[in-house]
């Protein structure tokens, strides 16, 4: 994959008359700053580690795109390691919906979350995508220039629904989605694997509502006035610190 990449990269460059930068910053983007993680992190979509607990959230998803309806908020945190970065979602949902369980399916059309990152800030372009429903089924994609590419990262994710799933009938309360993204996944594109701290990348979070009110809010306003989640040009500004959660709030992890 990573020579498969490669190929791709070099290709799109040559054929591409000047690569844009992204990484002078707009000034109505969001900046968030990455904490490390003061200790393990378990994928189980409990996000009950004393890291996500002491972890600031990134701010409130925007509705660009609202016209009726709830606007159901989504709280999103970001932790980091020397192996992962990691993705916590909590999603206010009063109807939970969700049908796609094949790996690449169109999960978008369910209750999903999704995750663009660009590890290189020089190649605006350059781009992956991961969306997850809340079944946990997963969709990849590396970007060159528009949405295309096979890719299969080891992304590993576990969901938690408060709630009764495909059922109109009732009121739901929500759902948690919890992703790990090893940082070899960035290997043909991130300037540093892991990342050094002080570095920059460029990412930006979104959320579809399902079949029931979806919204398509998104951490970062894309800007365009029908919903469009690739627009790299306005992904938020992330900031890998050297910091764990526990040295920036004095929060101290307790063991299980």
């Amino acid at each position: 994959m990573r020579a498969r990449l490669t190929t791709l990269i070099v290709a799109t460059l040559l054929m591409t008359p000047a690569v844009v930068c992204a990484t002078e910053q707009v000034a109505d983007l969001p900046e968030h700053t990455i904490m490390r993680a003061a200790g393990p992190i378990v994928i189980d979509g409990r996000i009950d580690e004393p890291s996500w607990g002491a972890a600031a959230a990134v701010g409130d998803f925007v509705f660009p795109w609202w016209e009726a309806g709830d606007k159901e908020q989504t709280e999103a945190r970001l932790l980091w390691d020397d192996a992962n970065l990691y993705i916590s979602f909590v999603a206010d949902d009063r109807h939970i919906s969700a049908v796609h369980t094949d790996r690449d399916a169109p999960v978008s059309q369910d209750d999903c979350v999704e995750i663009f990152i660009m590890p290189d800030t020089s190649h605006i372009r350059h781009y992956y995508n991961f969306e997850v429903n809340v079944l946990g089924t997963i969709l990849d994609r590396f970007q060159l220039s528009e949405p295309t590419g096979a890719y299969t990262s080891k992304l590993s994710t576990a969901t938690q629904i408060d709630g009764t799933l495909n059922d109109d009938a009732d009121e739901d309360t929500g759902f948690v989605t919890e992703i790990a993204i090893p940082f070899d996944s960035f290997v043909d594109t991130a300037p540093n694997v892991p990342p050094k701290p002080g570095d920059i990348w460029r990412l930006n979070l979104y959320r579809i509502g399902g079949k029931v009110n979806a919204q398509y809010s998104q951490w970062s306003n894309t800007g365009t006035p029908q919903p469009k989640y690739h627009v790299p040009e306005r992904f938020g500004v992330v900031h890998f610190s050297a910091d764990s959660v526990a040295t920036k709030t004095g929060a101290t992890p307790t063991a299980d």
